[in-house]
């Protein structure tokens, strides 16, 4: 599974780092998420999946 944050959309609130941090990380300059690696699968893809239903932006898109 693909991970992207789309980041015009993402709003640095750090739900989906909170919620699956093996799968996102914020970058220091503007707390805004980024995927750790942006092809996951296994327990990493449900990882994944958590935290992009955590996002209130919906800013996280997986293909």
């Amino acid at each position: 599974m693909r991970v992207q944050v789309d980041a015009n959309q993402c709003q640095g609130h750090g739900l989906c780092q909170m919620t699956s941090p093996d799968v996102f990380a914020l970058r220091d300059e503007d707390g805004h998420a980024y995927p750790i690696a942006e092809d996951v699968d296994g327990a990493l893809a449900d990882a994944a999946r958590d935290g992009a239903d955590a996002c209130p932006e919906r800013a996280i898109s997986l293909k």
